[in-house]
Parts: C-alpha cells; sequence; structure tokens
C-alpha cells in the first residue's frame, strides 16, 4: 500500500475536541497526506437509557416501574440519533479544521462489530478507539479496544477523549499497547 493511501477507522464514544482531533493527527504527522480518517459514532439506545435511568433512581431501593408509552421511547430514540448525528459532524469538522481528511457514520449496532466491518471494508492500517475511561469494562478486557484486538489483524489504538498524551500517560491509561 502507499502512503497515498492510509485509511484508519476511529470509534469514538463522544464529539472529539480540537484536542483529539490533533493528537490523532498528530500520530500519522510522518505518514504523508495519504491518511484518511473514517469516524464510528455509536447512537445510544433509547431503552438503554432509560434503563440506566432508573438503576440509578432506585439506588438500591425497589421502585415502581415508570409508565413510559412507545411513542417516548420513539421520540427519544429520534433524538439521541439527532444527537449522534450532531456529534459525528462537529467531530468531522474538528478533524478537518486541523488538516484532517474524515468521513463518518452513525452506528446502531454493536459498536465492535462497526469497527470490525469499517476496518475491513476500508483495508485499514490501523484503528483508534476514543473513549472515556471505563476502569470495570478494562479490568475485565470488555472494553471496546479489548474486544476490538481479538478481532482484528491490525493495530488498535485505545485514546482517552479530551485528555492530553501527557495526561494519558500519567495515570496508566490512554495508550494501552498495539
Amino acid at each position: 500500500m502507499s502512503t497515498s493511501d492510509y485509511p484508519v477507522v476511529l470509534l469514538i464514544e463522544q464529539e472529539l475536541t480540537a484536542l483529539d482531533a490533533t493528537q490523532v493527527l498528530g500520530l500519522h504527522s510522518g505518514i504523508g497526506e495519504g491518511v484518511r480518517y473514517v469516524v464510528l459514532l455509536p447512537v445510544e439506545d433509547a431503552a438503554g437509557r432509560v434503563e440506566a435511568a432508573m438503576g440509578a433512581l432506585g439506588s438500591g431501593e425497589v421502585i415502581a416501574p415508570l409508565a413510559m408509552e412507545a411513542d417516548d421511547f420513539v421520540e427519544l430514540q429520534h433524538d439521541l440519533l439527532n444527537d449522534a448525528r450532531a456529534a459525528l459532524a462537529a467531530s468531522l469538522e474538528a478533524l478537518g479544521a486541523v488538516g484532517g481528511t474524515a468521513r463518518g457514520e452513525v452506528v446502531s449496532d454493536d459498536p465492535v462489530q462497526a469497527l470490525v466491518d469499517a476496518v475491513s471494508a476500508e483495508k485499514a492500517q490501523e484503528a483508534i478507539v476514543l473513549t472515556r475511561p471505563h476502569v470495570v469494562a478494562e479490568f475485565f478486557h470488555l472494553d471496546w479496544t479489548s474486544r476490538a484486538r481479538r478481532r482484528l489483524g491490525v493495530p488498535v489504538l485505545h485514546l482517552l477523549e479530551h485528555e492530553s498524551f501527557d495526561e494519558q500517560a500519567g495515570q496508566g491509561e490512554g495508550i494501552s499497547g498495539l
């Protein structure tokens, strides 16, 4: 593969900041102008959000189920999809603002499967997963990065969103190996 085509797939959990975009592009500064990014942003599931909220409200107590109409779920899912689309557009804009070439999509299925499919379709040279810290999932290797590493034949880099490389290195998080 020539340096005129170096696809990188990014799986992000939330909208990229200017810092995130700068750091991602900095990882590929020596490759040349052929780096292109495919950004995947999962849309949150409405039922999962309601379930998590109910669990937080309960905090160990039994709470009567909240009544929610089907239309309420549809409306919530529509709002979550619009939020994800806006976050993806802002992320692509952030990458473009620092000189990156990127396109992306919102995914509604398993994020790791979407990453695997995109790496295969794009013939990507590497994958980058940008998330908030998920200590328990990472400890048990159930996080996106660990799951992707088991399934992909390309390097998978895990970075923490909204933190500089220096901040990540000081806490044992972030760049967790290839």
